[in-house]
């Protein structure tokens, strides 16, 4: 065999090795039962944040925890901790992700997503209520 056919192999192999393991790695969308099912795998859990039950933060005691209650796709809810700085825009956000994993009944988020209606808005339409506001 030529050192180039070899070193081709040995390229493939490491290759392989390399999406083998960020398929074992990854994490997947699901609903807080599945999370709760599972609380050893990393999950994305997409829902709405539930404005009737209270927010908590408190940068004084602990600038890295944020405490808010999130209403799953299946309508299930639960109280997510989320481990960063609550999210600037945060109560304006249409539709909220958290990933991370379920524990003792509540979600531990590690990071969160959000997809906030400003920045899906068309700018012409923004325009005309300004516009017709005058």
């Amino acid at each position: 065999m030529k050192k180039t056919h070899i070193v081709a192999i040995i390229i493939i192999a490491i290759a392989i090795g390399a999406i083998i393991s960020t398929l074992a790695d990854s994490s997947t969308y699901a609903t807080f039962s599945v999370a709760a099912e599972n609380p050893t795998h990393t999950y994305h859990v997409v829902g709405k944040l539930n404005k009737e039950k209270p927010q908590d933060y408190n940068p004084a005691v602990n600038a890295d925890l944020f405490s808010f209650y999130l209403i799953d796709n299946s309508g299930e809810e639960h109280q997510v901790h989320l481990q960063k700085a609550k999210p600037q825009d945060f109560d304006k956000s249409e539709q909220i992700v958290v990933v991370g994993k379920m524990k003792d009944g509540s979600f531990e988020a590690a990071d969160i997503l959000m997809k906030c209606p400003s920045k899906y808005n068309n700018p012409k339409d923004d325009m005309k209520a300004v516009t017709s506001q005058r």
